[in-house]
C-alpha cells in the first residue's frame, strides 16, 4: 500500500461518528500491512463489539503503509493523516488501538476529531512523548504480557495524570499480549468504552488514580474458541468500503 487508509466494515447511512481500530505491528518493517495478518485479524471482534454497542456509528480498521513503527513513527503519521482527511460528515472519532496501534492512537490522540482513546496492551516505551489526549482515556493491559510492558503503560498514565489528563487504567489478570485468554472481557471493555465515549453515558466512570482490575464478564476462553471467534467476526463483517489518504505529511518535530 502506497498510502494509508481505512477499511470500513460498518457504515450506516448518516453516520457522523467513526470507531477507528488500529492494529499492532513491528518495531521495524517496511513490508505492507496485509489484510490477513494476525494483528489485523485480532481487531475484528472489537469491530463487531463496537458496532453492537453503537450501531449508528461507522466502524473501520486502520490500514498503515508499513507493518513497522520505524524511526519515523509511520503508523502515527498515517493515523493523523487519516484523521485530517476524513470526510467532513465524520465529526467524532473514537480511537482504539492494540500494541503498536495503541502507541499510534496515543500519539494521535490530541487530534480535534478524537472523542476518546482506548489503548489495549499499548507499546509505550520509556521516554515516549506525552500527548494531551482527548477524554475519555482508558488503558488496559494483561498482567502476563511479555511483549509490551504493563508497568510502562502505568508509568505513562501517571505522567498524563500529572499533566492534568484523567486516565482509567485496567489490569487483566492472567492475560497475555494477544488478548485471547479473556476475549469476552476485552470485547466488553471495547463495547462499554465505545458507548461511553459516543453517548456520554456514566457506565464507565473515570478512575484517576492507580490501576483497577477489570471485572471478569465471561468465562476464560480457550485459545481455540478465541481464534474461532476472530474468524467468525471476520466473516460476518466484510470490508464494504475503503477510504484512502492521498497525501501523507512528514512526522512532526
Amino acid at each position: 500500500m502506497t498510502s494509508p487508509g481505512v477499511d470500513l466494515v460498518w457504515n450506516p447511512a448518516g453516520a457522523s461518528d467513526l470507531v477507528l481500530l488500529a492494529h499492532g505491528g513491528m518495531e521495524e518493517s517496511r513490508e505492507s500491512a496485509e489484510l490477513w495478518r494476525p494483528p489485523i485479524l485480532r481487531m475484528w471482534p472489537f469491530a463487531a463489539a463496537a458496532r453492537d454497542a453503537v450501531p449508528t456509528a461507522a466502524v473501520g480498521l486502520m490500514r498503515y503503509r508499513y507493518r513497522g513503527w520505524n524511526a519515523e513513527a509511520d503508523p502515527a503519521v498515517d493515523l493523523r493523516a487519516v484523521l485530517d482527511e476524513l470526510p467532513p460528515v465524520i465529526r467524532r472519532v473514537v480511537l482504539i488501538g492494540h500494541s503498536m496501534g495503541g502507541r499510534a492512537v496515543v500519539a494521535a490522540g490530541d487530534h480535534p476529531r478524537v472523542a476518546g482513546v482506548l489503548a489495549l496492551a499499548p507499546w509505550l516505551p520509556e521516554g515516549e512523548p506525552l500527548t494531551k489526549l482527548r477524554a475519555p482515556v482508558t488503558f488496559a493491559h494483561g498482567t502476563d504480557d511479555t511483549i509490551t510492558d504493563p508497568r510502562a503503560t502505568t508509568a505513562y498514565a501517571n505522567r498524563l495524570r500529572a499533566a492534568g489528563t484523567p486516565v482509567t487504567v485496567y489490569a487483566l489478570t492472567d492475560e497475555t499480549h494477544p488478548m485471547l485468554h479473556r476475549a469476552t472481557d476485552w470485547n466488553t471493555l471495547v463495547a462499554t468504552f465505545t458507548a461511553s465515549a459516543l453517548t456520554r453515558s456514566d457506565s464507565t466512570p473515570a478512575i484517576d488514580a492507580g490501576t483497577e482490575s477489570l471485572p471478569q464478564y465471561g468465562r476464560r476462553s480457550s485459545l481455540a474458541a478465541a481464534v474461532a471467534s476472530i474468524a467468525l467476526a471476520r466473516l460476518r463483517l466484510p470490508v464494504t468500503e475503503r477510504f484512502q489518504v492521498v497525501k501523507v505529511a512528514k512526522a512532526r518535530g
